[in-house]
């Protein structure tokens, strides 16, 4: 049986999940609404205050799918209820963002400023000058919007300039040797 997908979800209070007959999962919570059509063959079921995933073989197909529609599950239920948010530093000497209404605005060294549209359902926040906090309910647009910002500028391993995330260690190479 699958480690992660015979894990019952616990629903916190102020938060609702409904299946529909066609698998299409709707959850409700104090952060807003999320909804995911989910494969067929997988059953989903809300027991009292918790979700439980179960699969109808052992095929192949649907051991692969009981652990993924479980964490997906998972993920809704949290996002929510709690929200995701990634942090992002920019490392280098003038590299710094701040917000023009809800667009990001960043100067990375280039000969012009990189602005960024958030998606629906994702905000940015400038706590400093060099930090970019990206949040959202919704796990998987927080992390394609964190990794389109960080894709700008990728570190690089000698300075370690560039665009990380918050405790991301970069691994450093150690520079040219001189003539001896």
């Amino acid at each position: 049986m699958s480690r992660v997908g015979r894990l019952p979800i616990a629903i916190p209070n102020g938060v609702t999940v409904t299946v529909t007959p066609e698998n299409v999962v709707t959850v409700k919570g104090p952060k807003g609404q999320l909804e995911k059509a989910m494969h067929k063959d997988i059953q989903i079921t809300v027991q009292g205050n918790e979700v439980v995933v179960t699969r109808p073989s052992d095929n192949k197909d649907h051991r692969a799918l009981h652990g993924l529609t479980r964490a997906l599950l998972n993920n809704m239920v949290k996002g929510v209820s709690e929200g995701y948010q990634k942090t992002l530093e920019l490392v280098g000497v003038g590299y710094r963002a701040q917000l023009q209404g809800k667009k990001l605005v960043m100067n990375l060294g280039y000969s012009h400023p990189v602005e960024i549209e958030p998606v629906e359902g994702v905000t940015f926040e400038i706590p400093a000058a060099t930090k970019v906090v990206v949040k959202g309910i919704d796990k998987e647009k927080v992390g394609d919007m964190a990794a389109d910002i960080r894709k700008w500028r990728v570190p690089e391993p000698y300075k370690g300039k560039g665009i990380k995330y918050e405790g991301e260690v970069i691994r450093r190479k150690e520079g040219k040797t001189g003539k001896k």
